[in-house]
């Protein structure tokens, strides 16, 4: 039996996901080069700082770049065995609306 969409259960466009991935790699790629530059004008222990920056920066945008079909679905439905299970992301924050 062919499983009903929810139009909050479809994911993006591949067009859509690939440029969201394209532009979150080169900001993190621009905040590294910031911090290469910076790394020439400081001095002394705050030397760490924007050198560590540089180094974790390529491997956390790597990660972000791979992070292929994220979706900004607020639901997720489920069908199984006729029965409709709707799962709400937790919230660390409550909303207006919860009072």
């Amino acid at each position: 039996m062919k499983t009903q969409q929810s139009i909050t259960s479809i994911p993006a466009s591949p067009e859509e996901d690939r440029r969201r991935r394209m532009i979150q790699y080169t900001v993190a790629m621009a905040i590294r080069m910031v911090c290469v530059i910076i790394c020439f004008f400081v001095h002394g222990i705050w030397l760490l700082v924007p050198l560590a920056a540089a180094l974790i920066l390529p491997s956390v945008a790597v990660m972000l770049a791979n992070n292929v079909g994220a979706t900004r679905s607020t639901k997720r439905v489920d069908v199984a065995h006729g029965v409709l299970v709707v799962q709400e992301p937790i919230r660390a924050v409550p909303m207006d609306d919860d009072k």
